[in-house]
């Protein structure tokens, strides 16, 4: 294959959107969840549609790779039987045990210590951008906190801020996770990119997100991780800041890492995120300065 257009800002080499095994690999079923409780964001509003824009195409690329996914904005879903599911893909926003925005039924407080539960005995779990937004930790929203929510001590990092959409440079560290050795050694994208704390220390970070050159003082900081892998317990969680824009779902490296995270969320493929995080980003836990003092 030959990258072109989208796919050439990305130095996509021919990333089979398909594994090559996908049809000899057990079938597998993912819950996706897109609750917002907090701000709504447009490629998950389903509008007059029965689906959203990343729905549609979390769903398509599962059909690719023998994965039902079923998506819900319904929180009394993690009251139901969750081993029917292999793991779990969120794209949420806010207290998810409150009705919210959305005004979708909101997850119970047992719901989510089951979702915790289900995850840290062995199922996986896919996050995409504001789902680091959600279920935020009590303190000062642009400091690192020493006990951080469940919630986010799962998913290994939370949303502080962002600035305005703009062109970012990321750089590819995490060699050998499904998905992403089809991508330049460095890229960049035009997205919505968070800033984040609370950052786990034994994440295996996959990209890392270059601050130099970015406007907003959110991103004054030392490099930071953008996208990662990392055990909880004895479940397998993905993460990626990447997912506002609805070009960037559609953009065919993004659904190659959709990809690579199936797989390996679900146990379809071995990949062992050995923790990386002090050697590829050192500075990451330094937080940016919200305001600018006078002199």
């Amino acid at each position: 294959l030959v990258a072109s257009g989208a796919a050439a800002a990305w130095g996509l080499a021919g990333w089979p959107l398909a594994t090559a095994s996908a049809a000899d690999a057990p079938r597998r079923r993912v819950l996706f969840f897109t609750k917002s409780a907090g701000f709504q964001h447009s490629v998950i509003n389903r509008g007059d549609d029965e689906l959203a824009h990343a729905e549609k195409i979390l769903i398509e690329v599962g059909k690719r790779n023998n994965v039902d996914v079923v998506a819900t904005k319904d929180g009394t879903v993690f009251d139901s039987d969750l081993d029917q599911f292999d793991a779990f893909a969120f794209y949420t926003t806010g207290d998810l045990t409150k009705e919210g925005t959305d005004k979708a039924p909101p997850m119970s407080a047992d719901g989510k210590k089951r979702l915790l539960d289900a995850v840290a005995a062995g199922k996986g779990l896919i996050g995409s951008h504001c789902a680091s937004d959600t279920f935020h930790t009590e303190g000062p929203g642009w400091e690192n906190q020493a006990t951080p929510d469940p919630y986010i001590a799962m998913l290994g990092g939370e949303f502080i801020s962002h600035g305005a959409q703009q062109k970012a440079r990321l750089v590819l560290t995490g060699h050998g996770f499904p998905g992403a050795d089809s991508l330049a050694e460095d890229f960049e994208l035009n997205e919505e990119w968070y800033s984040l704390k609370n950052l786990a220390d034994d994440m295996h970070v996959i990209l890392v997100q270059d601050t130099q050159g970015m406007e907003g003082v959110m991103y004054e900081r030392p490099p930071y991780p953008a996208t990662w892998a990392r055990r909880h317990g004895d479940g397998r969680v993905f993460y990626t800041s990447m997912g506002h824009r609805e070009d960037v779902w559609t953009n065919p490296s993004f659904q190659g890492l959709l990809t690579g995270a199936l797989a390996w969320t679900t146990g379809n493929v071995e990949f062992e995120p050995t923790a990386n995080l002090e050697k590829v980003c050192p500075g990451a836990h330094v937080m940016p300065v919200p305001k600018r003092r006078s002199a």
